[in-house]
């Protein structure tokens, strides 16, 4: 599902006339998102192969700024789901296919460090947030 579908409160309904960026350019990209409308996003990767979807946002309160997206890969039906919690700066907007684009292999997902839903990491232990890090922001 994309964010569009989503928009209860018309945050998008301009973005069919684009918007100009800072640098005078048009693009249909919202410069702002609502963060409910961008639980549920679908993410793919560069090869354009669905690899999952946003399930939930996490902000880091001492900075104001959005530290992680809390990424499900696999499972069905919620059953054998892993999360991942993703930097939020590995993650573009194609804002032209409306779903997000994490720039990593299907395969290469396999390594990567998750978590259960019932037992979710310390996200300000900087041993932890490293390691994540160093697996996506390569």
């Amino acid at each position: 599902m994309n964010y569009e579908d989503r928009d209860q409160y018309g945050i998008y309904k301009s973005r069919a006339k684009g918007i100009t960026t800072s640098a005078g350019e048009n693009s249909p990209a919202p410069a702002f998102m609502g963060a409910e409308t961008l639980i549920g996003s679908d993410v793919y990767n560069h090869e354009s192969e669905s690899i999952g979807s946003i399930k939930e946002i996490m902000l880091n309160l001492h900075d104001g700024k959005v530290a992680y997206a809390v990424l499900s890969f696999g499972g069905f039906l919620g059953m054998g789901e892993k999360l991942f919690a993703v930097p939020w700066i590995s993650l573009t907007l194609d804002a032209k296919n409306r779903y997000f684009v994490l720039n990593v292999e299907k395969e290469y997902l396999k390594g990567a460090p998750g978590f259960d839903k019932n037992d979710w990491p310390n996200m300000a232990d900087k041993t932890w947030s490293d390691q994540v890090h160093a697996y996506y922001c390569r």
